[in-house]
């Protein structure tokens, strides 16, 4: 069942951004906190995903976040092959499904859920074995659906690599397309942050 509330479309952006934040960070801890990795550990290779959803290029953005997510915790080095590779972290992506997760009282969607469903295993190189193996793994987040205003002072934009003049000269299309980019982004970053913890803390 759908729920509905309502807010000023001017907080829509700001509101669903700090929305996305705290769930996909729940849990989320600093480097060596939690970690089980093997201690001797230095290394670990990330292997192209496989994709099997329908969502095409999803296999290549989320290989590219989550080998960032591993380069920024520093905890181990990335490496360009699994022969250099003390760990390798394989995985498929089964699925990746969108639903309406609230809209306005105007019937217009204000954030979607997304359910990614994924196969991931981590080995060792030497020995070969597995350390970890998550069958049908089921990361969510929430991220906002439609178009809100662009508020010129938030913090998100003036970090961004457009100010209020551009804006004004961008028609609704390429705002639109600029949102999209930027969300996609954004849940590519979370689902990397949370899979990294599942890996790390093998649950």
């Amino acid at each position: 069942m759908r729920s509905y509330f309502w807010l000023p479309r001017f907080a829509v952006w700001s509101f669903a951004m700090m929305i996305v934040a705290p769930l996909g960070g729940c849990g989320y801890q600093f480097v060596g906190e939690s970690s089980l990795l093997p201690k001797e550990a230095r290394t670990i290779y990330v292997e192209p995903l496989v994709n099997r959803s329908r969502d095409v290029g999803l296999d290549k953005e989320l290989t590219t976040a989550l080998r960032g997510e591993f380069y920024r915790r520093g905890q181990l080095k990335i490496v360009d092959s699994a022969e250099q590779a003390d760990l390798i972290l394989s995985g498929v992506i089964r699925s990746l499904d969108s639903t309406v997760a609230s809209v306005n009282r105007n019937d217009e969607v204000l954030q979607y859920e997304s359910l990614l469903i994924m196969d991931v295993t981590l080995r060792r190189r030497e020995p070969n074995e597995i350390l970890w193996r998550g069958q049908g793994v089921r990361l969510n987040q929430v991220y906002a659906g439609s178009r809100a205003a662009v508020v010129t002072t938030s913090s998100a934009f003036r970090t961004g690599t457009f100010n209020s003049t551009d804006v004004s000269q961008l028609t609704d299309i390429q705002l639109t397309e600029l949102d999209r980019r930027a969300i996609r982004d954004r849940l590519m970053e979370q689902f990397a942050r949370e899979l990294y913890q599942r890996v790390t803390e093998m649950f």
